[in-house]
């Protein structure tokens, strides 16, 4: 029997190897810079950039590509094998994956343009920023398919702001984008669709109307949107995509509020606006919904919740119990923000109490109420790809993280909330830092293309350790992707229901990850 060791070796390039040339990387290696921390960064610059291997080519029957990150060694390794005849050896654990029993689809994986990554990208030099939106978006890279907008401000800007601060303004006649929108987004995004191999889905989301809208003129704290003011705040939608449109940036959906529970808890120190679920009821059917429609944009999906996991099912009930809202609602957004105390059962039970409807992963972003940034935290790697296993093996269809880039102290932020990003950057001599968690998000969004469709698998017993989610991709492929949160390797053996040409052995070193695609 074949057997993969992922735990690749590969150079450690000392600190002094920063002040040479890099022409004797090779193409696709991690140059590795440690800060003290679990694992490391890979760094980038406005000549060098590693890669992630495509899948994409035909492969002969049996024949698998395995990619691996380690904790200790290794960022995308590539390696191909065979299924074989099993021999007798041990393993500590059988997959075996059906792929005849089918569940959701995938919208895909993503990020968010917000002000603050567009700042950050933009203080690099032209070169590096090509390499920086190519990382995320290009064939190259990992292949994001999902952007996220905030319409107006949130707390990742350098100040609170709305499209219209002219109070009592009803019609909207003052309405104008900003400079965060033609300089820090609209700007990256266009630039990201020329990169892109495919459409970008972008969805929108509110933090907070314009203040003068709201019942605590402010745009932070307790306050929720005027009743008299829901049209208006509906025309205010309509108005930004119109001017986006101009600069030929169309939306696949949005969001009704971003955490529609934050404005209806007192001290919330950011951007937001509260909304119970039977006001949100009452804005999307009466309001949001018809006025899209009749301006052309009801092609938009229309997402409820954007909030934790703490308002499934009970947030989504209370709104399609609404018919008109019912008439609207395409799916839910859901955070993780509190998803140590909320199983994801309750992911389950909402796609069974509407099965019509997608879930779609909104946010995420390591670091609030703890140290912000860490440099080289495999932890953080770990969270997210357990995460976005959990929800997918939950009828989740994609998992969309927070800020695509931030700086060393995890920022501009007006509030002060600074948190971690999949890429960090430093200005000053014109880098980005490629984080664990950006490994994380390409293990998926590289392999599990759009439209693939998540099958059935088991695992022979229980475990803590080991988490495996696996899909049936467009082009016949299936990817498996397994991460081991043990600190002891594991044998792992992956089979196929009615698969004839025997298995694969994968010895999975402690603390790693992998994506295995095959046919």
């Amino acid at each position: 029997m074949m057997k993969l060791f992922a735990d690749y070796s590969l150079i450690i390039f000392p600190a002094i190897f920063y002040c040479l040339t890099i022409s004797s990387v090779s193409a696709g290696d991690c140059i590795r810079r440690y800060y003290g921390q679990s694992s490391f960064v890979c760094v980038c610059n406005a000549t060098y950039c590693d890669s992630a291997p495509s899948v994409d080519g035909p492969l002969s029957t049996g024949q698998a590509i395995v990619i691996s990150s380690t904790r200790n060694a290794s960022r995308f390794q590539s390696l191909s094998l065979q299924f074989d005849i099993p021999s007798n050896e041990s393993t500590d654990f059988q997959i075996t994956v059906n792929a005849s029993k089918t569940y959701q689809g995938i919208i895909g994986f993503g990020g968010a343009f917000t002000d603050a990554a567009g700042i950050n990208i933009a203080k690099l030099s032209l070169p590096a920023q090509d390499r920086l939106l190519s990382s995320y978006f290009g064939t190259l890279g990992i292949e994001y398919g999902i952007g996220r907008v905030p319409i107006a401000g949130s707390d990742f800007s350098t100040y609170p702001y709305s499209y219209d601060d002219f109070p009592g303004d009803t019609t909207l006649s003052n309405f104008s984008l900003t400079e965060e929108d033609l300089v820090f987004k609209i700007p990256f995004i266009n630039w990201a669709k020329t990169i892109s191999s495919k459409p970008i889905k972008l969805f929108s989301s509110p933090w907070s109307g314009p203040a003068w809208m709201k019942s605590n003129n402010d745009f932070s704290g307790f306050g929720h949107l005027l009743p008299e003011n829901y049209q208006p705040w509906a025309e205010y939608f309509v108005k930004f995509f119109e001017e986006y449109q101009k600069h030929d940036v169309n939306f696949w959906a949005l969001t009704a509020q971003n955490e529609p529970n934050n404005g209806r808890v007192p001290g919330c120190s950011w951007n937001c606006m509260g909304w119970s679920p039977e006001d949100q009821a009452s804005f999307v059917g009466q309001n949001l919904g018809p006025t899209l429609a009749n301006k052309g944009f009801g092609d938009v999906k229309i997402m409820v919740v954007d909030d934790q996991r703490t308002f499934m099912p009970s947030w989504p009930q209370t709104v399609l119990a609404d018919p008109e809202a019912n008439k609207y609602v395409s799916g839910f957004g859901v955070h993780w923000y509190a998803n140590n105390v909320v199983p994801p059962s309750v992911l389950t039970s909402t796609h069974e109490a509407f099965p019509d409807r997608f879930i779609l992963a909104t946010e995420a972003c390591n670091g609030p109420y703890e140290e912000p940034v860490i440099m080289g935290s495999w932890e953080r790697l770990e969270s997210y790809a357990h995460d976005i296993i959990e929800d997918l093996n939950h009828w989740v269809a994609g998992w969309v993280d927070w800020n695509l880039v931030l700086d060393e102290g995890g920022g501009p932020n007006w509030a002060g909330n600074y948190v971690d990003a999949p890429v960090i950057v430093n200005n000053t001599v014109d880098e980005f830092y490629k984080q664990p968690m950006f490994y994380a998000m390409g293990h998926f969004s590289k392999y599990i293309p759009e439209d693939s469709i998540r099958i059935e698998l088991e695992i022979n017993e229980s475990t803590r350790s080991l988490f495996v989610t696996a899909f049936l991709r467009p082009d016949g492929k299936r990817s498996v992707v397994i991460l081991n949160r043990s600190d002891e390797e594991r044998t792992i053996s992956l089979a196929e229901t009615d698969r004839v040409d025997g298995t694969l052995t994968l010895i999975c070193p402690a603390r790693s990850i992998h994506t295995i695609v095959y046919v």
